[in-house]
């Protein structure tokens, strides 16, 4: 039987990058759930890389973004700027990469919804993945 997954944002995070970048995944049958936190002591100086996958739900916890989106041939950038409070739906298959800005205690986090589940995301991952930059997958 189907059952309820409930969890608090910001708790149980594993480390990705020590003071820069902290996560948790989740899988449901159809959608997978990310709370992504960066900090901005180490986390300003991670290089971000431009990715698509399943249509995502991005809700603005802490802090503030760019979302921005990377048109097929490269040419010319979209940013769409999210404060925080602020959610955006990105469809399915369009490139994409943040770029964090950080509120007072130095903190950026979003809850990132994506279907269908995100590949990259197992049911015991130790170290969640995150696509950044200089990452080999």
């Amino acid at each position: 039987m189907a059952r309820c997954q409930v969890f608090r944002i910001d708790d149980g995070l594993s480390t990705v990058v020590e003071n820069g970048l902290y996560m948790k995944t989740m899988l449901g049958e159809t959608m997978s759930v990310a709370v992504v936190k960066f900090v901005e002591a180490k986390g300003k100086d991670l290089p971000a890389k431009a990715h698509d996958h399943g249509e995502e739900a991005s809700l603005q916890i802490v802090g503030a973004c760019s979302i921005f989106e990377v048109p097929g041939d490269r040419s010319t950038e979209t940013e769409q700027s999210m404060e925080q409070g602020d959610a955006v739906i990105i469809p399915a298959g369009l490139s994409h990469y943040g770029v964090n800005r950080y509120g007072p205690a130095g903190v950026s986090m979003r809850l990132n919804v994506v279907s269908p589940p995100r590949a990259e995301y197992g049911k015991a991952d130790p170290q969640p993945y995150y696509p950044l930059a200089d990452r080999q997958t």
